[in-house]
């Protein structure tokens, strides 16, 4: 028996096997030794309608994904600016607890300053007051000195000479 047309374009396909047959006959229900044959026409006209039905979907399916991924990566792109810029007000805050302790040092230095100011004013003072009262008493010494002198010349003109004898 020579194969027909009909045969030529029809498969054989395993009854347990995976089988593009869209039927609804069950492949369990013949004997387990028949093959099934399927007419490749249909599988085509059957595989292009699931592909034209199901397509559209897939294909809006791709590109909501894309839209999503897209979006994606300006998320991941802002979001790390937004923590540059926590990491840059982190630093800011760091700049200006510097500044606060250098303002808070400067302000101790300037009063120490103004406390060695008046510790220089004071020492002046004090100078000034040792150089008087030093000078005050020398001059008191040779007062008391001067004094004492005149005394022994009072107490030496005091004291009789022997007249002379001419």
């Amino acid at each position: 028996m020579e194969p027909s047309e009909e045969d030529s374009q029809t498969t054989a396909v395993p009854p347990h096997g995976i089988s593009t047959d869209c039927s609804t006959e069950s492949p369990e229900a013949g004997d387990p030794g028949e093959l099934m044959f399927v007419d490749e026409k249909a599988v085509e006209k059957l595989a292009d309608g699931l592909i034209s039905h199901y397509l559209p979907e897939l294909q809006n399916s791709k590109l909501a994904l894309q839209e999503l991924t897209q979006n994606q990566v300006i998320l991941l792109d802002t979001l790390e600016q937004e923590i540059a810029k926590f990491r840059e007000c982190s630093s800011l805050l760091d700049i200006s607890s510097l500044f606060a302790e250098a303002k808070h040092y400067h302000t101790k230095l300037v009063n120490i300053r103004k406390e060695m100011m008046a510790l220089h004013e004071k020492t002046t003072k004090l100078k000034k007051r040792a150089l008087k009262l030093q000078q005050q008493r020398q001059k008191e010494a040779l007062e008391r000195e001067q004094q004492r002198e005149k005394e022994l010349e009072r107490e030496r003109q005091l004291i009789a000479k022997p007249a002379k004898r001419s």
